[in-house]
């Protein structure tokens, strides 16, 4: 077996110090095998070249099942290889068998600290601070470093919005997997690219509110209008108005009621009351 630093052989004496408590630093892979299992020799070495490749960006713990039989039914395995990823420690995710090196690689990542989680955070912080500029270099800076680390081109997609770049949000958030597109927060940030960028065109709200007194038929200052109010937080006010712009030219911007109303739920997380309430004059325009 690897003479690695970054390998523990685990016994029940040691387990809570080299297990538990290590893996409030790093996460802790704990590999359930025996001597006599053929599986488990065939992930060791998978599990060998991530240990080595991660240099100590997780641990990986061994226990033999043979010889730490308390052990093992502390953690009711019932067949080997079984692998649990400690962090902070609780058990955060478990598998069994022999697994791909790219299903084993996710793992790890979801629960390890990046190199670039510190420079998001300080991108974070000078945004806040209001140095948009030095956010978007931190976090170009972090894009090179981990090139698929897609929580730094989410964090990008925000401040480019917030700065009414929104082409370049929109091509961040397109170049996305579509497997991560389809996730809620993907989904938000869709919606408030969307409604920003229809803002931003907006005259202020009085004047629209006075246009549209003037001109009830007016769709575009229903459709700036409705978008302002979702910004603000005003999600019926903004509602009433997307509802109007369907009953008025559902085609109008190519269907931009129906589509505004859909973003709207999706922000509200697509349940509740208003969301439901909302959904059911949608659907008797549509039909």
């Amino acid at each position: 077996m690897s003479q690695s630093p970054y390998i523990v052989i685990a016994n029940a004496q040691i387990f809570t110090a080299q297990v538990i408590e290590k893996s409030n630093q790093v996460p802790v892979l704990v590999d359930f095998w025996a001597e006599w299992c053929g599986p488990c020799k065939m992930l060791m070495p998978i599990l060998s070249k991530l240990v080595e490749e991660y240099q100590g960006q997780f641990i990986l713990a061994k226990v033999d099942t043979d010889e730490q039989q308390e052990l093992a039914g502390q953690y009711q395995i019932r067949g080997i290889p079984a692998l649990k990823l400690f962090r902070h420690g609780e058990v955060v995710e478990e598998m069994a068998g022999v697994q791909p090196e790219s299903v084993l690689r996710e793992m790890i990542d979801r629960h390890r600290e990046r190199p670039a989680d510190k420079l998001r955070l300080e991108a974070i912080a000078a945004h806040t601070a209001g140095d948009s500029v030095q956010a978007i270099a931190l976090l170009e800076q972090a894009r090179e470093m981990e090139p698929t680390y897609h929580a730094v081109q989410l964090d990008l997609a925000k401040i480019m919005i917030d700065n009414q770049r929104f082409e370049e949000a929109e091509q961040l958030l397109q170049g996305l997997p579509l497997s991560m597109q389809a996730e809620t927060s993907v989904s938000e940030l869709m919606a408030q690219l969307i409604f920003s960028s229809v803002a931003a065109k907006a005259p202020p709200n009085e004047t629209l509110e006075k246009i549209l007194g003037l001109n009830p038929n007016d769709l575009m200052a229903h459709y700036q209008l409705g978008a302002r109010k979702v910004l603000e937080g005003d999600h019926e006010t903004a509602m009433d108005h997307l509802l109007e712009l369907m009953r008025r030219n559902r085609h109008f911007e190519d269907g931009a009621g129906h589509k505004g109303l859909l973003a709207v739920f999706t922000l509200l997380g697509n349940q509740g009351t208003l969301v439901n309430r909302y959904r059911g004059k949608m659907a008797s325009l549509l039909h």
